[in-house]
């Protein structure tokens, strides 16, 4: 077992690209990922979930089962390993207390020479400063990853996300939407606007976190850029070329209006300042959208 592994903690943005990571992490020989993304431990501990996140993965599980029949030789093994992971981390989430040594040791079960573990939740951006702090000094070898996307494209993607998931056809459609989209600018759907706050997460994320322990990566430079290097790098992992063409939950197709896109402008103008002055030069793709709505 590899003496210290570093432990990562993924925490966002939503719909920016952390599933693609996860999926880059997981086939890294480096690494160590369990096949659960989100583990959403420390989220459920401070709002009282533990039985929920109980009821989710038993339910997790019965999918994995039914999937099993009519499985091939490979996929069988692919739901073994999750179903193994589900029920270990059952294990820890069980006794239904706070348990950060069981947590730690669910992320390293198993680890052979791998130098990375790590647990990929956007939600824990919402985290309270508190909890942040706690989490940073969980082990000496503690790091923070945060993804950017464009701020527009990002809160589209996220609507288009729970209209998907709130339609009985399972489809995203235009009047569902829509009226999510305008629920958002008018402060409610709060679970979308509070993933849209860069500022807020980033400012928590910076004073819980020893700079050199935090990255701050743009989505469109993992496909784009050298993205994936600055995260290797960060990591103390080896450069290994990831597959740029993949998209993990791309989501349904469908087009923003002109006028939804001004309006979004308008109302995330405090996330592109925020950027722009705190990180310096945006992706291009940024300034040629921001130069399109103006336009």
């Amino acid at each position: 077992m590899a003496a210290d592994p570093t432990v990562l903690f993924c925490v966002g943005a939503t719909k920016a690209g952390t599933s693609w990571l996860h999926r880059y992490l997981s086939d890294h020989p480096d690494c160590h990922m369990r096949s659960i993304k989100e583990l959403h431990y420390f989220d459920a501990l401070d709002d009282d979930r533990i039985a929920s996140q109980i009821k989710q993965n038993l339910s997790a599980q019965q999918d994995l089962s039914t999937r099993l029949e009519g499985a091939n030789n490979v996929r069988t093994a692919n739901i073994l390993r999750q179903l193994g992971d589900r029920e270990h981390w059952l294990e820890v989430l069980q006794p239904e207390v706070e348990d950060v040594p069981a947590y730690l040791d669910y992320l390293t079960g198993s680890i052979g020479s791998e130098t990375l573990v790590g647990d990929l939740t956007p939600a824990y951006s919402l985290l309270s400063q508190a909890r942040l702090n706690i989490m940073a000094n969980l082990t000496p070898d503690t790091k923070f990853v945060y993804l950017l996307r464009d701020p527009i494209t990002r809160l589209w993607s996220h609507i288009r996300m729970i209209a998907e998931r709130r339609s009985d056809s399972g489809q995203v459609e235009r009047r569902r939407a829509d009226r999510i989209f305008d629920r958002v600018l008018d402060g409610q759907e709060r679970q979308i606007s509070q993933r849209s706050d860069y500022r807020a997460a980033i400012e928590k994320l910076r004073s819980a976190a020893d700079p050199a322990r935090l990255l701050i990566v743009f989505y469109e430079d993992l496909f784009n850029g050298d993205g994936v290097r600055q995260i290797c790098d960060f990591l103390g992992i080896s450069r290994i070329a990831g597959d740029q063409n993949r998209r993990v939950h791309a989501g349904q197709p469908l087009a923003m209006h002109n006028h939804q896109r001004n309006r979004a402008r308008v109302w995330l103008a405090e996330q592109y300042d925020y950027i722009r002055n705190v990180i310096g030069n945006m992706p291009a793709t940024w300034q040629y959208d921001l130069a399109k709505v103006q336009a």
